[in-house]
């Protein structure tokens, strides 16, 4: 039996039979995973890929994207995850900003990947093409590995961290990449087990991924388990009966997950929620969106009893937690810091907020580690105060320690668990030749949290229909971040400088709420 932490490489040694992926009916033995990373890591440093470099990585959810995340780690090099949703500007700025060497791609998205390669160009040595068929340009990754040795390149490192360069929300229409300074493998994996023994996971546990992986919770959920030598069953995408079949006939013991998922689950007919055995379920961990009281509720009541947890924090790091019978006691609540580190909430003066008053929330990093924003030192420099970092969010903390988060300072917006940057939808939307002006903001969404909503401003005598422009975004815009909505007013809000006034637009569609996220 596979023991705690001991990383895929160890795993493969005594115990290679054990499924390491499961997607559909295919299944990736840990043996199997290890042999593949190796040829992997081998192919890539004979492309040229070496410590320290970045590779981009634009899948959807499948053995691939971990396997190739594991041979980087192995090569010291970092995976830059690429939407499999977005367009091709967004590909191109990514791949520019990252100076990604190599990009590894699924032909699906060979459309947008073209459009982004004209503005970014890799030779076709460097695009990488999964899937058995005949690459539509570059070379096929299957090509690559054939022949290479199933053994560690020297000097591999055999760690089994999550090395990524991450993009996470901005409010200058742009995402920012984090640079986490970097740590020995060794300390990196002694990391991860910490956040895995917090959880109460072993090598036992079959976890289920149910999000896409390109973001930082599924993707470093599903790498820590496989450090563990666990088993993860890979969801091609969400499907919330499907979610409860796969518990079911996997026995799975957890999973990671958000609200706008409990909704879909919720909506189910109650016949069906109650057709699948959840009972193996020991923890349900969801993030990343703030689930409204009632629909937690209700879903505590679909789980087994004591499984539903929640987390707080960002892909910078740090966090809070708190467990279903502390929920329960303090409903609305976030939770209270992981353990050894602790949170702040402070007023815009940099002073610690009296209980229930609301601040700025900063949280606190692991012990040694850091991290900065690729080429935004101010934007570093505006995140940290005393040691700790905000990402923007406002909240409080109660009497006892527990963290409610009550509004964002920044202007992201949260969608079924995926941020939207509103500048970057402003600055398509402005290319469009009948608006003259607009506004991007998150409004009430009973299922994905916010929805994302355009009000615009049109040129004099240029009719133009919501669908219009909603169509316009698309073409530039995964479809996530383009507006559900459109409302049209003949003069947008501002304040003398210029700067429009959207906390007064917001509370048009927020009034009456508790919360404004």
């Amino acid at each position: 039996m596979a023991t705690a932490g001991q990383g895929i490489a160890a795993t493969a040694l005594i115990a290679p039979d054990k499924p390491a992926m499961i997607f559909g009916d295919a299944v990736r033995t840990y043996g199997e995973l290890d042999r593949r990373v190796n040829q992997i890591a081998h192919a890539l440093r004979r492309a040229g890929i070496a410590e320290g470099d970045r590779v981009a990585v634009a899948l959807f959810n499948s053995f691939e994207w971990f396997e190739v995340l594991n041979a980087l780690g192995r090569l010291g090099a970092l995976l830059v995850p690429v939407s499999f949703r977005g367009k091709g500007p967004e590909i191109a700025y990514m791949l520019g900003d990252s100076a990604a060497k190599l990009l590894v791609v699924d032909p699906r998205l060979a459309d947008e990947v073209d459009r982004a390669l004209a503005e970014q160009p890799l030779d076709d040595e460097h695009v990488w093409v999964t899937g058995a068929a005949a690459p539509w340009r570059g070379v096929s990754i299957e090509q690559r590995i054939a022949g290479e040795p199933a053994t560690p390149p020297p000097g591999a490192h055999p760690g089994g961290g999550y090395n990524v360069l991450i993009y996470t929300s901005g409010t200058t229409g742009r995402p920012k990449g984090i640079l986490r300074a970097p740590l020995p493998p060794d300390r990196v994996a002694l990391q991860m087990l910490g956040v895995a023994q917090m959880w109460g996971f072993t090598a036992d546990e079959v976890h289920l991924v149910p999000g896409p992986v390109y973001h930082t919770a599924p993707g470093s959920q599903g790498q820590m388990h496989l450090s563990l030598g666990a088993t993860i069953v890979i969801m091609p995408r969400f499907d919330a009966e499907d979610f409860l079949r796969l518990v079911e006939r996997h026995r799975v013991t957890n999973a990671q997950m958000v609200p706008a998922m409990f909704f879909r689950i919720l909506a189910l007919p109650a016949e069906v929620q109650r057709s699948h055995d959840l009972s193996s379920l020991r923890k349900v961990l969801h993030a990343a969106a703030p689930c409204p009281v009632a629909v937690k509720q209700r879903i505590m009541a679909v789980f087994p009893p004591g499984t539903v947890w929640e987390f707080y924090g960002a892909s910078e790091g740090g966090g809070t937690r708190i467990g279903p019978d502390e929920w329960l006691a303090n409903p609305g609540s976030v939770g209270r810091p992981w353990p050894g580190l602790a949170v702040k909430v402070l007023d815009d003066d940099g002073q610690p907020c009296a209980p229930n008053e609301i601040g700025t929330i900063y949280l606190m990093l692991s012990p040694g580690a850091t991290f900065s924003y690729s080429g935004a030192d101010d934007k570093t420099r505006a995140a940290f105060r005393d040691g700790f970092f905000t990402v923007g969010d406002m909240g409080y903390l109660d009497e006892d320690g527990y963290l409610f988060i009550a509004d964002r300072k920044i202007d992201m917006i949260i969608s079924g668990g995926a941020n939207v940057y509103p500048a970057e939808v402003e600055q398509v939307l402005y290319r469009h030749p009948q608006v003259l002006d607009v506004a991007v903001i998150g409004v009430p969404d009973d299922e994905m949290g916010e929805s994302v909503k355009a009000i615009v401003e049109l040129r004099a005598g240029a009719p133009c229909s919501a669908q219009e422009l909603i169509d316009f975004c698309r073409r530039d815009l995964a479809h996530y971040k383009c507006p559900k909505s459109v409302d049209f007013v003949t003069e947008l809000p501002r304040e003398p400088q210029g700067k429009v006034l959207k906390r007064a637009l917001r509370e048009r569609y927020w009034a009456g709420r508790s919360t404004r996220v």
